[in-house]
C-alpha cells in the first residue's frame, strides 16, 4: 500500500453525524509502551525522539485534515508559546501535508477546523495565527473552572462549554456538547487523561496507534491511559494493522487501528 493517502482513504469526516460525532485519537509509543519521557533536570515532558518518523507524521496530519473540529489542551498552548512544540493546528502548512489543503477543500471541509481547547485551569495563551486566520474557537473546561477566567474568556469572545462536574473535562459531556454544535468528525490532540476519560464515557470511536519497534526504557514515562484502571471500558480490537519496514531508523513500525468493543456508543446529543 502507498503511504500518501492510507488514513485519508478513511473518510472519517463522513462516518459521524450531527449529534454524534466520530471521535478518534491517535498515539505513537514504543513497544514498551512510552509516549512520552520526562526530562531529569527540568521535569518536562517530550516525545522519545527514536519513535518519530516522517511517515508516522504524514498520518497524523492525514487523520487531522478530516476533522471539523480539533480538541487540544492547555498545557500544549502554554508549551507552543513558549517554544517547546511545533504548530500542529493549521492543515496544510508542513511540507509532508501540503495537498491536504486541497483535499479539504475537495471534499467540503472548512479551510480550516475549529478548535476546542480542553482547560481545568483556564490558564493559557491563544495563538496570534489562530487569532489572526479568525479560526473558531471554544473552550471547554469543568463547572467548578474558576468563573473569574470563564468570564474573561466569553469576554474576549471565546463560547466555554461546561463538559464535567468537577474542575476538568470528561469525554461524555463534551462530546454531546460537541456534538449538539453539529460537529460531525473530532479528532483528539490530546493525552492519557483525555483518553482514559473518553473510553470511561463510551464517547471514543476509534484509536490509531503506531508502535515503533524500539524499547526505550527509562523510569519516569508516561503512556496512553491514566488515573484509575478501566476495567471493561478499555476493551479494543484490532481492525486494521500496516507494517513500514524502514523507519523509523530501518527498525520498522506498525500502524494500528483499533475499535472500541461493548454497547453501541452511549453519546447522543440531546433532541
Amino acid at each position: 500500500m502507498a503511504l500518501a493517502g492510507l488514513y485519508a482513504a478513511e473518510a472519517l469526516h463522513t462516518l459521524g453525524r450531527a449529534g454524534a460525532p466520530f471521535v478518534y485519537a491517535s498515539f505513537v509509543g514504543s513497544l514498551d509502551g512510552r509516549i512520552a519521557v520526562s526530562d531529569p533536570a527540568s521535569g518536562a515532558s517530550h516525545l522519545p525522539v527514536e519513535i518519530t518518523s516522517e511517515n508516522d507524521f504524514r498520518l497524523f496530519l492525514e487523520l487531522q485534515a478530516q476533522a471539523d473540529c480539533l480538541v487540544t489542551h492547555g498545557g500544549y498552548l502554554r508549551d507552543l508559546a513558549a517554544g517547546r512544540l511545533d504548530d500542529v493546528l493549521r492543515i496544510g502548512t508542513h511540507a509532508v501535508g501540503r495537498d491536504l489543503a486541497r483535499w479539504r477543500r475537495e471534499n467540503g471541509l472548512s479551510a480550516q477546523p475549529a478548535i476546542v481547547i480542553a482547560s481545568a485551569s483556564l490558564d493559557f495563551p491563544v495563538p496570534e495565527s489562530v487569532i489572526r486566520e479568525k479560526r473558531r474557537v471554544l473552550v471547554a473546561t469543568g463547572r467548578q473552572a474558576p468563573p473569574e477566567r470563564v468570564d474573561a474568556l466569553k469576554a474576549r469572545g471565546f463560547p466555554v462549554i461546561v463538559a464535567g462536574e468537577g474542575n476538568g473535562v470528561e469525554g461524555a459531556p463534551l462530546v454531546r456538547e460537541l456534538g449538539a454544535l453539529g460537529f460531525r468528525s473530532v479528532y483528539l490532540l490530546t493525552g492519557p487523561r483525555m483518553l482514559s476519560t473518553m473510553l470511561r464515557g463510551g464517547a471514543l470511536s476509534r484509536l490509531y496507534l503506531t508502535i515503533t519497534h524500539r524499547v526505550v526504557g527509562g523510569d519516569d514515562f508516561h503512556t496512553m491511559a491514566t488515573g484509575a484502571r478501566l476495567e471493561g471500558a478499555g476493551r479494543l480490537r484490532l481492525s486494521s494493522l500496516y507494517c513500514d519496514a524502514a523507519g523509523p531508523d530501518g527498525t520498522g513500525q506498525w500502524f494500528a487501528r483499533f475499535e472500541p468493543v461493548g454497547p453501541e456508543r452511549q453519546v447522543q446529543a440531546g433532541p
